[in-house]
């Protein structure tokens, strides 16, 4: 893992130095990262990333090139300098487990630290989970939409760089996708590769019978075929066939055929009549070329004879939703053993946040179905075979009580005292794990289009604090 601890904002430090310099930098608060709307217009947000900010945090500390460049700035006192070159994480993380599911206003991740390493953190942790939550979510509404087929990542040369696209790949495989195209990904997280060849190997023979045979020559068993280098119908398809004719004599099984330009709903259709009057009804037809949930859930509709999709720039980019806005708020801060609640106002409602020590839990019906979420004070206990009654936190006439449910907390320690406590799981684990907690929602709750909006509320105590807290500063 590279040391990533500049990775950050300068105000950062700036802000470090003047806790420093005056003194409160080892007041032990707590800040809250969450966000305000869910990822690509979508009615849920995939939260992930969680593994590389316990990597950064494992690995956070000033190298001694790190000091000497700060010191270049002429900013920061040697006394502050010498006082980072012993930076260690010292507090506390609690977060959800990555592949949660996770709504609006509702900390994703809780730091309880002192202040000068919470600070410091923020803007790590916020490209890291920001970034891999928005592609999550993203792969997560593409494969909702191609509705159970294989969904493929193929968007490594359009991302914006070598990160974006490793640890895009990273995340689209935990939001649903099957593979990726991505080697260096591979690699690094053990997930599945996908690969054929480009138009340029074909280009490169004399015709495209003889490219199509050479590949076949080379790999029999996994023979997918780019058809429409020339001519769809008139040529690549017919090409196809004579060489899957070929495969099938000598007992291989071709895999199919990909389309990559053109009108894909109709060039799917025709090519899937030929294929089965040929006897190659079950290979697949896979396609690409700018493909989005939108166009795949637009082409199913349409009957699309399309069984595999490799998505590439809308996917990896987000392109109709290029960032989720995390952020990071104060929210408490300790003198001794009591903790003082912090609130931000604003004159949007929206952006005023939840103040104090904080958790989430989850409350599931008998059927394991997820039916709201409860931000609550740290110490506050439901005690579940009493009935619960939740409210809108704005629009509190709006009320639901629960009878029969099961309440589960989401957060879980990913530090103690400075001391890792995170659970490695692989990549293929994470996405079975989002794959459970996408079938514990309503589908109201995933559609592409107008989703239904998941009830967050708050406890009794927390909205009777930031209601007081908002009295008592609000003419100041």
């Amino acid at each position: 893992m590279r040391n990533l601890t500049l990775l950050t904002d300068l105000y950062q430090l700036t802000m470090l130095n003047g806790y420093f310099e005056k003194n409160i930098h080892e007041d032990i608060v707590v800040f809250d990262m969450f966000f305000r709307k869910n990822a690509c217009n979508s009615g849920y947000t995939i939260v992930c990333g969680i593994e590389q900010f316990v990597d950064y945090i494992n690995n956070i500390h000033f190298s001694d090139d790190d000091l000497k460049y700060l010191k270049s700035l002429n900013l920061f006192s040697d006394k502050f300098l010498i006082f980072l070159k012993d930076f260690k994480f010292t507090g506390d993380i609690y977060a959800v487990e990555e592949g949660t599911i996770m709504f609006p206003n509702e900390p994703v991740l809780t730091v309880k630290a002192p202040l000068y390493q919470a600070q410091l953190i923020e803007t790590a942790l916020l490209t890291i989970v920001n970034f891999q939550s928005l592609i999550a979510t993203k792969a997560s509404r593409v494969c909702f939409a191609a509705q159970g087929d294989p969904v493929l990542e193929f968007g490594l040369r359009r991302a914006q760089g070598p990160d974006a696209g490793t640890y895009g790949a990273r995340a689209a495989v935990i939001g649903g996708c099957n593979a990726t195209a991505n080697v260096l990904a591979g690699k690094l997280f053990d997930i599945p590769l996908i690969g054929t060849q480009a138009h340029s190997w074909v280009q490169k023979f004399d015709t495209e019978l003889e490219a199509f045979e050479a590949y076949a020559d080379i790999y029999p068993d996994k023979c997918l075929l780019l058809v429409d280098t020339y001519n769809v119908l008139n040529s690549g398809l017919p090409n196809a066939i004579k060489v899957f004719k070929k495969l099938k004599e000598n007992d291989y099984k071709p895999l199919g055929i990909r389309l990559d330009s053109g009108d894909l709903q109709y060039l799917s259709k025709e090519c899937k009549k030929v294929l089965d009057k040929e006897g190659f009804g079950d290979v697949s037809i896979t396609a690409s070329n700018d493909l989005d949930e939108y166009t795949i859930s637009s082409l199913k509709s349409d009957g699309a004879a399309i069984n595999s999709w490799g998505v590439g720039t809308k996917l990896i980019t987000s392109a109709d939703s290029p960032s989720l806005g995390g952020v990071y708020k104060l929210a408490a801060s300790f003198k001794g053993d009591i903790i003082e609640p912090k609130i931000k106002l604003s004159e949007d409602p929206e952006k005023i946040n939840n103040p104090g020590y904080k958790k989430v839990v989850r409350i599931y019906n008998e059927s394991h179905k997820a039916e709201a979420d409860l931000i609550m004070l740290h110490n506050e206990v439901i005690d579940e075979s009493k009935p619960l009654t939740v409210f809108h936190p704005i629009y509190n006439w709006k009320a639901k009580t629960f009878i029969n449910y099961k309440i589960k907390e989401l957060h879980k320690p990913l530090f103690i005292n400075g001391e890792c406590k995170h659970e490695h799981k692989s990549v293929m684990e994470i996405r079975d794990y989002v794959k459970d907690e996408l079938n514990t929602l309503w589908e109201g709750y995933r559609r592409l289009s107008n989703p239904q909006t998941y009830k967050v509320d708050l406890s009794d105590d927390l909205w009777n604090l930031k209601n007081e807290m908002i009295d008592s500063k609000k003419f100041l």
